[in-house]
């Protein structure tokens, strides 16, 4: 860069107050046009855009310069800020009543022809956006979503700090302990034949820092996890860890709800209300079908099952006499839906595992539909003051086992929201999930697995649940059984229908760990192996701790209205975990691996 030019000032910042200084700006041409006489230049910073005009009578070789200037080549202008002639002002920019005069013209940079415009707002594939993820991010929607994301980082470092947090770091090179997910594995040089493993976050180590009195810890953590992908998964990223000492589940409820009701208001000026709704899993579960219900909108669940139990009608009766459910929900103003759409319906039930989907419309001589005939008059008018049907409403039904007729209508609700647009986006609706089961039995396996994480504590209520567990002659994984009652002190933070965040109070006592590992299976010597450094700390005046890890991409997703968490990360892999712009991950030399004692089996 030419000694001559050195910026002074950013081209979004400059105003009527600027008028008759001479200022040096620096960015990429965003439009350009040559007037044949004038040409206009709008340049652009982060900051935004400033009209630069090159007048071929005041600065000839400014002006021959500017004629070779084409879209996003990066210039560095020096002159005068004037008053735009009346008439010419642009209301669209803050800039807009003011211009640059240019007198002096630098080339720092060309560039080559655009795979697509930076300066307008087009449709443009993903593939090959994440390819030219550099010109990708220079486009302005983009640029908000990572100034939004840096407001966002810097609004809970401000709030953690001022609450007598300490931000510590944690290593990325851990040992393997899996926590629900394949880890990605490292291989030591100096040591051959073992890994190390890339944290899939800081759980273990930031109870570590409890034991070691830290009391009140933070970090802004990268985590990675080997896992199948989708819209709101990545193989990396980063979630807002904290934990503390000598707390309650109202404690960490408290610092959370204050925390993002400061965050929303540094980083939006939006204002939240608090304390949250609280909904124990079950609740959810029966009303929503899901544990992350989005409560911008109705279509509950409605259990008729005591209604339909002596019905003629099989499927009904049936599934009620097998120990299952029937369940349905209101499409309210839906029974106009054509034949198809029903169908569509239908589909989208037997995908979440429901055999089928009833259904009646409500009109005002009562329910139509084609099961219609199986039910009494007074049986169906009991159906539709259950669901408080209207006319022109459509009743949907399932009827299964619990589990599955409350997923497969709680995501049909979700479908028939996204399709009836019932979600308003300005909402913020937050709910505190609670009282989870600790343990879900995997029939396939024979054995009971973690919910959630293995450190969850159980809920103090049902801490004698865990040994009447191994004197229990109820069959395990059965509701009778001890463990299958126990719930986990855990926690889970909803937005709109997506969990951001969860949390836990944790076992603090080596013992109670070492049972909760034995209920999964997990000999003592298997834990010690595996997770020693923790028990062992434990042995050593363990606090009571608990914490929360918030989820930043997805939170900042939310609060931008992006469609993907990939919208609000600079440098996001796809869904196949790859990252098209590096081309990795990528073969490496054979002198690489030989050095890590490594041999690639090519897959069968």
């Amino acid at each position: 860069m030419p000694a001559s030019l050195r910026r002074d000032h950013h081209c979004g910042e400059l105003n009527l107050n600027h008028v008759g200084r001479e200022v040096t700006v620096m960015g990429w041409a965003h439009h350009v046009r040559d007037l044949g006489g004038l040409i206009f230049i709008e340049l652009r910073d982060r900051s935004g855009i400033v009209q630069v005009a090159f007048s071929p009578q005041e600065a000839p070789e400014a002006h021959a310069l500017a004629q070779e200037v084409r879209s996003e080549f990066v210039l560095g202008v020096r002159g005068v800020v004037r008053r735009r002639p009346a008439g010419t002002e642009n209301p669209n920019l803050p800039t807009g009543e003011v211009e640059v005069y240019g007198s002096h013209l630098e080339i720092l940079n060309t560039c080559q022809p655009l795979p697509f415009p930076v300066a307008e707002e087009v449709d443009v594939d993903e593939t090959t956006r994440l390819k030219y993820r550099y010109l990708d991010l220079r486009r302005a929607p983009m640029q908000r979503m990572l100034e939004l994301r840096h407001r966002v980082t810097s609004a809970v470092r401000s709030f953690l700090n001022s609450q007598g947090f300490w931000e510590v770091e944690t290593p990325l090179l851990m040992k393997s302990t899996p926590e629900g997910a394949r880890d990605y594995l490292v291989p030591s040089r100096v040591h051959p034949g073992k890994f190390y493993a890339l944290p899939q976050s800081p759980q273990l180590l930031k109870q570590i820092l409890m034991v070691a009195g830290v009391e009140k810890y933070y970090q802004i953590a990268r985590c990675l996890r080997d896992e199948d992908l989708r819209a709101d998964r990545q193989p990396e990223h980063t979630q807002i860890d904290l934990e503390m000492s000598f707390v309650t589940r109202d404690d960490i409820f408290d610092v959370a709800e204050r925390m993002w009701q400061y965050v929303f208001r540094e980083a939006l000026g939006e204002e939240i209300s608090i304390p949250f709704r609280r909904m124990t899993y079950a609740e959810a579960m029966a009303r929503y079908g899901s544990d992350k219900p989005d409560l911008r909108y109705g279509m509950e669940l409605v259990d008729i099952s005591s209604l339909v139990a002596g019905t003629e009608f099989k499927v009904f009766s049936g599934a009620v006499a097998s120990g299952g459910l029937v369940k349905g929900l209101n499409a309210r103003g839906c029974a106009s839906f054509a034949r198809r759409e029903v169908d569509e319906l239908v589909e989208v039930s037997k995908t979440f595992g429901a055999k089928g989907l009833a259904y009646f419309y409500v009109e005002e001589s009562g329910l139509r539909g084609p099961i219609a005939k199986f039910f009494t008059t007074e049986q169906l008018e009991a159906i539709r003051a259950a669901l408080d049907g209207k006319p022109g409403d459509l009743l949907l039904f399932v009827a299964d086992q619990p589990d599955v007729t409350n997923t497969a209508l709680g995501r049909l609700r979700v479908h028939l929201a996204k399709q009836l647009n019932l979600a308003d986006p300005a909402q913020r609706r937050f709910v505190w999930i609670i009282d989870f089961p600790m343990f879900e039995w995997k029939p396939e396996e024979k054995r009971y697995d973690f919910m959630h994480n293995p450190v969850s504590a159980p809920h103090p209520d049902d801490l004698h649940l865990l040994e009447e567990g191994w004197k229990s002659e109820a069959e395990p994984g059965s509701p009778e059984h001890p463990w299958t009652r126990i719930r986990a002190n855990q926690y889970d933070l909803v937005l709109n229908g997506s969990e951001v965040a969860s949390g836990s109070i944790r076992n603090h006592r080596a013992d109670l760990q070492e049972r909760v590992f034995e209920i999964l299976g997990i000999s003592r010597e298997k834990a010690h192996e595996r997770f020693g450094f923790l028990l062992d700390a434990f042995q050593y005046g363990a606090p009571p701790h608990g914490g929360i890890a918030p989820g930043l991409d997805r939170m900042v997703a939310i609060m931008a209205g992006a469609e993907s968490i990939r919208d609000v990360i600079a440098f996001p892999k796809t869904a196949s975990a790859t990252d098209l712009m590096m081309d990795a991950p990528s073969e490496v030399d054979p002198a690489q691996l030989e050095e890590l004692h490594i041999r690639v089996v090519p897959p069968k």
